[in-house]
């Protein structure tokens, strides 16, 4: 493996990283008042454990008051994080690991409605549309102050033993003063590209008299806005050389696109059935013209493409971020051969959709990440192996039969259908979202590596289960779809999972009524619209589908204005009837009582999310050890959670995932880990 271009060491100024994997700068959402404690720390220290190179912490590191935090940022204008910084540092350097940081001021990327209430300025006042303020335009005593501010916190970031900062020019304040689209003034900050680039000589020439010639910094900059009011191609690249020249920078990591909403975002940072590593060749072209080391990262979730990546001198260092929230194990997996066990990054960008609704990062089928203080990444073996019968071979049930055989029990699988995957096989039916199948395939090949067995066409009953004599039974059956409530007419709709399975094909007029706002209403309108039907999407949500986030509702959007899906909300389902050949759907108002509206359509599709199949739980739970009961308080203090109600029983009896209720992919599998590493 040692001529493995992903495994060859690179110098950096006097740093030598281990191997050209990076995880670029992100904000996780883990900090603590502004702060990298626990959380945030043991965050970065697993990546190290796992072999990355180098972790960029932060996304971004905020330098003064008046750009308050947008999503979890840690406050880099204050003392108080040098000591946690330093800790994190520490950490990873133990394992093998460089830490840097990336530094900004947000500008006009942020809300003024937080932190300190401290008005939100930028270049130029143009609003952004993502973050919705209107912003001021910087004074002369703002651009002094500021340009103060990133030099206070690079001497900070070297007094807390990081290896280097990196500025962010990519839709922040520092690029605003770059970019035609936001910058309109007239004075000595505006106008030529000289006169635009006037900021960024400030900043650097600042940090370094605070840090000196010898502490690393870099640049993630755009470099082609991509957008014909903004930043072209041509000045991008005349920046990028313009900085490498200067000598005053250590390396640039390259962004290409723009960020001023969810439609462009998500090409700058690409989801599912989006183009992998869309920009790896832009910017390799930039790389080979400024002569000095490029990092680069969007969308590059394999290590085929990474090695590709630095194999053809396209990049120096190849960022896998989105790749290590799924597995950040990768670089170790990779020096052991063990590629293919690589937890692949299915693309869902549960993660990234979480952090921009006010959430933090957690990856859609890990539930160790993130939560490393309590989840273990590495399952651990158990004191003594046990006999565990799991039913159902969906994401919840796969995951426990997984988690058991890691831990050395004998596992068996038991599933009525044909094959795994479960409602996992519903959702990748719309063809943008067939990378999801990974979280089962992944799944089934480390069972197989662990021996555990799976037995199909088998629906399972009591007598089955208890045939098994198991020490643990775990039910993770899933759920059935379920109607709303509606005064009459459910028996003439059907379900989004008779649309997405293809068992009712869509035609003529169709009306999805979502009351879920997740993926399968959305799923199915797309799918019915792609089927050449005439669509009408409509909810009684006061918006639409509030359980996709921003960079998943890009591309729903993107196929509903295409296929002419129309959206309805603040409507509730309130009956169907069939008069002739149509349906007539009737409407009514939360809001507004004897409001009504009617639809004539050809179809009507409903989506309730699911009713949980929980008959074999309750045929199982009087004659099991601990009656199907969970002690919550002992299961989130890391104890046995199964009581003994019934001494005399051996079996204990839990059910997962959506046998509970209906929730999500995430939660049926942290459900799943977090029972199964007690067993």
């Amino acid at each position: 493996m040692t001529n493995d271009p992903l495994l060859q060491p690179f110098r950096l100024k006097h740093l030598t990283l281990r191997n050209r994997i990076m995880s670029t700068a992100h904000e996780p959402a883990y900090s603590e008042d502004g702060l990298p404690k626990d959380r945030y720390r043991l965050y970065h220290v697993e990546k190290a454990r796992g072999g990355i190179a180098l972790t960029m912490t932060a996304g971004s590191a905020v330098v003064s008051p008046d750009s308050p935090e947008a999503f979890g940022n840690l406050h880099a204008y204050r003392d108080e994080i040098v000591p946690w910084l330093r800790r994190l540092a520490d950490e990873c350097r133990e394992h093998g690991a460089a830490v840097m940081i990336q530094l900004t001021h947000l500008g006009r990327r942020t809300s003024w409605n937080k932190g300190d209430w401290l008005p939100v300025l930028s270049a130029s006042p143009v609003r952004e549309a993502a973050h919705r303020a209107f912003p001021k335009e910087a004074e002369d005593w703002d651009i002094a102050r500021i340009v103060a501010d990133y030099a206070a916190a690079a001497q900070r970031m070297e007094e807390a033993g990081l290896d280097g900062i990196e500025f962010e020019a990519y839709g922040h304040l520092m690029d605003s003063f770059w970019s035609p689209a936001t910058n309109r003034r007239e004075d000595e900050w505006g106008g030529s590209l000289d006169n635009r680039l006037r900021f960024t000589w400030a900043v650097i020439d600042a940090v370094r008299a605070a840090v000196g010639p010898d502490f690393i910094v870099g640049i993630r900059m755009v470099a082609d806005e991509d957008w014909d009011k903004g930043l072209s191609r041509e000045e991008g690249v005349e920046i990028a050389r313009r900085i490498a020249a200067s000598g005053k920078f250590d390396f640039i990591n390259l962004i290409r696109g723009h960020i001023d909403h969810d439609a462009p975002l998500a090409r700058v940072i690409p989801v599912q059935g989006m183009a992998s590593a869309p920009h790896l060749d832009f910017a390799g072209e930039v790389r080979a013209e400024v002569g000095i080391p490029v990092f680069h990262a969007a969308r590059i979730p394999d290590v085929a493409t990474a090695r590709h990546a630095i194999a053809t001198g396209k990049l120096d260092m190849v960022g896998m971020t989105r790749a290590h929230i799924a597995d950040p194990h990768i670089a170790a997996k990779v020096m052991r051969g063990e590629e293919h066990r690589i937890r692949p990054c299915v693309g869902a960008t549960y993660c990234l959709d979480r952090i921009y609704e006010g959430g933090e990062a957690l990856c859609i089928h890990n539930a160790a990440t993130g939560r490393e203080a309590r989840m273990p990444h590495v399952i651990p073996p158990a004191p003594r192996p046990l006999k565990a019968v799991i039913v159902g071979a969906g994401p919840a049930g796969l995951e426990a039969a997984r988690v058991a055989a890691e831990r050395g029990h004998d596992v068996t699988v038991l599933e009525a259908a044909d094959r795994a995957g479960g409602q996992v096989n519903l959702l990748v039916q719309n063809p943008r979202r067939r990378e999801m199948i990974g979280i089962i395939d992944w799944r089934l090949d480390e069972l197989a590596r662990l021996g555990a067995r799976i037995r199909f066409n088998v629906y399972a009953e009591a007598e089955d289960v208890l045939a098994e004599d198991p020490d643990m039974a775990v039910i993770a059956t899933g759920g059935l779809p379920q109607t709303p409530p509606m005064d009459a007419g459910a028996e003439l709709t059907v379900s989004s999972w008779d649309i997405l399975s293809g068992a009712v094909k869509p035609a003529g007029r169709v009306l999805v009524y979502d009351d879920n706002g997740a993926h399968p209403g959305m799923s199915a309108a797309e799918v019915a619209a792609r089927a050449g039907a005439e669509v009408e999407l409509v909810t009684p949500e006061r918006f639409f589908a509030p359980e996709i986030g921003g960079l998943n509702h890009a591309p729903y959007m993107k196929a509903f204005h295409e296929l002419g899906v129309r959206v309805t909300i603040n409507a509730r389902l309130t009956g169907v009837r069939r008069e002739g050949n149509e349906l007539v759907a009737t409407f009514g108002s939360d809001y507004a009582e004897g409001w009504r509206e009617e639809r004539r359509v050809d179809q009507v599709v409903v989506e309730h999310a699911t009713a949980p199949l929980d008959e074999l739980y309750f045929a199982l739970k009087p004659l099991s050890r601990n009656l199907g009961e969970i002690d919550h308080k002992a299961l989130l203090a890391g104890r046995d959670p199964f009581p003994a109600r019934r001494p005399e029983a051996r079996m204990r009896l839990c059910r997962i995932g959506d046998a509970v209720a209906a929730r999500n992919i995430h939660a049926a599998i942290y459900e799943a880990l977090r029972l199964g590493i007690l067993w």
